[in-house]
């Protein structure tokens, strides 16, 4: 190289490296918010649009399209199948490896729809009245798009990372989380050492001012553990009573299971999130009640108090709800086996096998069988605080300046489960700002997200994943 070549090859390379600081410091401190959220919601339409009722699922279906809406950002993504046509899908966007990584979770089933019911078609996807309309935009495609758009404009941005930013969609959450359950057990080694993990499971309630009341974080939720109970007797006419009718000694069993009340046990996360509500309590008698949950729970008037709200309660007690009742097939037949499930959900830190043994107890009766019929889990919980927790208590702070964060239990169960099982951290996290009206429509009728509120959720998450990945 001559050294003329050699100085213009320098001022080339020097002109170009202060274009590109000129660029960068050029270039807005945050992304333009309101491009994405009507860009979120472009999206969230076409997702909603590929039907992955579950059951079947279909879920490679949605796997496909969210894969190469990725493939135009850059970013390779990879579908694992748990089974035929139940799609499951991974990417990554790499950091440094400074820190360990961040997953952002959400599952592409939904649950069905009957049309005819809907003041907009459920599969349509359609904007309207300033919402996205259709199963899933709120649980959990809605959820799922600000994930994807929240990695999106990190990529788009060049934004320097000290954590892998790994995204998965999984298949088949609504009837029992098997893909979840597959992927953790089978592909374990794609989330390597994740250290956080961002799922559904929270919730943040908006008040009649327009005001958020709480932003709820998930870090624990009760375990289900459902039971069959059975009883056996002598089948015949039922003309002539039997002292061992199995339908009858199967009503005994459940007459003294629905009149039991199970013990109140104060959990840690149950506890911040009482006290956390007792700093917005305008009644004297409930903000000394909330502030001190653990005394006030030796209080049979404060007792009454929080048993009677059905939240409060679940949260304080393993549950029992009886759910299915199988006897004889005709009104005139005794028969020689009657039945019962019940919906039991546990608290984070008890065995189900103590359980049984105390439902044992209260039936009295050793002829009744109790048959699991899921595997005995116990609930798992993240730590209360932490990067991820600060990450989010400086997001909301920037977006809501004074607005309560809190730890609601979850009373439900989420793929969170098998995350935390293998040692990731998972917090429950809502994008969206609901009122109650617009959560009754999860799983119900009419289910739309705002194109704000869409808005609102992009931002909400950027700022936490880029503060915590940093």
């Amino acid at each position: 190289m001559t050294r003329m070549a050699a100085v213009a090859l320098g001022l080339f390379v020097a002109a170009g490296s202060l274009t590109s600081t000129i660029c960068a410091a050029q270039q807005p401190a945050t992304p333009d918010f309101d491009v994405l959220g009507v860009e979120a919601a472009e999206r969230l339409g076409e997702y909603i649009r590929i039907r992955t009722v579950n059951p079947p699922g279909n879920e490679t279906a949605g796997a496909k399209w969210l894969q190469q809406v990725l493939a135009r950002e850059g970013i390779a993504a990879e579908i694992f199948e748990s089974s035929a046509g139940r799609g499951n899908l991974y990417a990554r966007l790499p950091g440094n490896g400074s820190k360990r990584p961040l997953v952002l979770l959400s599952h592409i089933d939904v649950v069905p729809a009957t049309d005819s019911a809907w003041r907009v078609g459920p599969w349509s996807g359609e904007t309207r009245m300033g919402a996205v309309w259709g199963r899933g935009a709120l649980d959990m495609k809605g959820t799922g798009i600000v994930e994807l758009m929240t990695m999106v404009a990190l990529r788009r941005r060049g934004v320097p990372l000290s954590r892998d930013i790994i995204l998965v969609a999984n298949a088949d959450e609504e009837t029992g989380s098997s893909g979840a359950e597959w992927f953790t057990r089978e592909k374990r080694a794609l989330l390597r050492d994740a250290e956080f993990l961002i799922n559904e499971g929270g919730h943040n309630r908006l008040g009649a001012d327009g005001r958020t009341e709480y932003y709820g974080v998930g870090v624990t939720e009760k375990v289900p553990y459902w039971l069959r109970i059975t009883a056996r007797g002598t089948p015949g006419h039922g003309s002539i009573p039997r002292p061992d009718n199995a339908a009858e000694r199967i009503a005994r069993a459940l007459g003294r299971i629905a009149a039991y009340r199970t013990p109140i046990k104060l959990t840690p996360p149950a506890e911040r999130y009482f006290k956390d509500l007792a700093t917005r309590e305008r009644d004297p008698r409930r903000r000394k009640w909330f502030a001190d949950p653990a005394s006030a729970l030796r209080d049979p008037v404060a007792v009454r108090f929080f048993t009677a709200n059905l939240y409060y309660n679940a949260i304080l007690r393993n549950t029992i709800s009886i759910t299915v009742l199988h006897g004889s097939e005709k009104t005139n037949v005794i028969p020689p086996e009657a039945s019962a499930e019940l919906d039991v959900r546990l608290l984070p830190g008890e065995r189900p096998a103590d359980f049984v043994r105390e439902l044992r107890r209260v039936i009295a009766d050793s002829s009744v069988e109790i048959t699991p019929l899921r595997p005995e889990r116990e609930a798992t919980t993240s730590p209360l605080g932490g990067p991820l927790m600060e990450a989010i208590r400086q997001a909301v702070e920037t977006m809501e300046p004074g607005a309560l964060i809190t730890t609601p239990m979850l009373t439900g169960y989420t793929d969170s489960y098998y995350y935390r099982a293998i040692g990731i951290g998972a917090y429950g996290l809502s994008p969206f700002r609901l009122s109650e009206e617009d959560a009754r429509t999860v799983h119900g009728n009419d289910e739309r997200v705002t194109v704000e509120n869409l808005r609102f959720g992009v931002e909400f998450f950027y700022r936490i994943v880029e503060r915590v990945a940093r």
